[in-house]
């Protein structure tokens, strides 16, 4: 009997696994096709095949949903691993100086907004406006990016060291503000730049910053 039970709660999370990954996919769709203001869960719910009370069981509300598909593009999938722990964030501790190491975190970041570039287009594009969740998601991605920029500046002073007259913060500033997904947007969307264009420009940006910030005296 035991073994039954056991069998049966595995066949349940998977087929809500797979209603979860069913919703976001639909949702994934709706948003780049109809964009954030268009999509209700009602109607997500109807293009997913579910009710609504499932889309708010498996994910969340809205501006849950609109996080679980920008979390899922951002790595390729739904398993729940940080991105530092991710093999393309632990590879750049392979760089064999800091330059190397810089790039190679420009290269990354570029990868992360080929993937989500088109869902931040459309976000974006339409703006929070008086939208609470829309506002909130904004403010988590870049709560989560600047996160991402201070382990990655940790990793490279574990992997090579830092310059004594680095001001950490003040780099961390910059690269915040380099690494934003309104600059892509500029560039791919707006500018129509190639993201080999893109990817090519924020190498030599975060080189140039990392320069200027290493050498620079630290002001009083």
């Amino acid at each position: 009997m035991s073994t039954g039970r056991a069998y049966d709660n595995t066949s349940r999370e998977q087929a809500a696994l797979q209603r979860r990954a069913r919703i976001i996919e639909a949702a994934r769709e709706m948003l780049l096709r109809e964009g954030y203001h268009a999509m209700s869960v009602g109607e997500l719910a109807r293009t997913a095949g579910v009710s609504a009370q499932t889309v708010y069981n498996a994910v969340g509300g809205k501006s849950a949903v609109v996080k679980a598909v920008y979390d899922v593009m951002l790595v390729g999938d739904d398993e729940p691993v940080p991105m530092q722990d991710r093999p393309e964030f632990r590879a750049m501790s392979q760089a064999r100086d800091r330059e190397g190491f810089v790039r190679a975190y420009a290269a990354l970041c570029a990868i992360i907004y080929e993937r989500v570039g088109p869902l931040l287009g459309v976000l974006l594009a339409e703006g929070g406006g008086g939208d609470a969740g829309l506002q909130e998601f904004v403010a988590t991605i870049d709560r989560e990016r600047r996160a991402g920029n201070e382990n990655a500046l940790a990793a490279l002073e574990t992997a090579h060291g830092l310059p004594d007259h680095l001001d950490r913060k003040r780099f961390i500033d910059m690269v915040w503000t380099i690494t934003a997904p309104e600059i892509y947007d500029r560039f791919v969307r707006r500018c129509g730049w190639t993201h080999r264009m893109y990817a090519a420009w924020l190498a030599e940006a975060l080189v140039a910053t990392f320069d200027r910030a290493s050498t620079a005296t630290q002001e009083d």
